[in-house]
């Protein structure tokens, strides 16, 4: 059984799921990555750097969470130029509502891949 297939049963068996437990379970991603992505609201634009610096972990790591983040349009990127020359890439969270949307997309979507195994099941 997939690792996301086995998160949703064990969210269906709690009454009162928290929303973070929601998303991981939604996404597929990590609690580190959840807590990257609402660290990011607080701190729209930040860097990498930035935000390893703030959540004191290791810059690649939060750099995998930014990209998993992305991935699944729960983050942005944008190139901002560097003055000297060069570029950074800034991160910006979508907004709750987005991400909420996002989660009702995901959750529609599996709802109707069930009703139709469903209906696929019988004589």
């Amino acid at each position: 059984m997939a690792d996301r297939e086995r998160s949703m049963e064990d969210l269906m068996l709690v009454d009162s799921p928290a929303f973070e437990r929601i998303m991981e379970c939604v996404f597929g991603i990590q609690p580190h990555e959840t807590g990257t992505y609402f660290r990011l609201l607080d701190m729209q634009g930040s860097t990498a750097a930035e935000l390893a610096d703030d959540l004191e972990r290791d810059r690649s790591t939060v750099n995998r969470s930014l990209s998993t983040l992305c991935e699944n349009e729960l983050a942005e990127r944008e190139r901002r130029l560097l003055d000297g020359g060069g570029y950074v890439y800034q991160y910006f969270a979508v907004p709750i509502p987005d991400a909420q949307a996002l989660m009702h997309r995901a959750v529609d979507e599996w709802a109707e891949t069930v009703h139709a195994r469903i209906d696929e099941f019988g004589p």
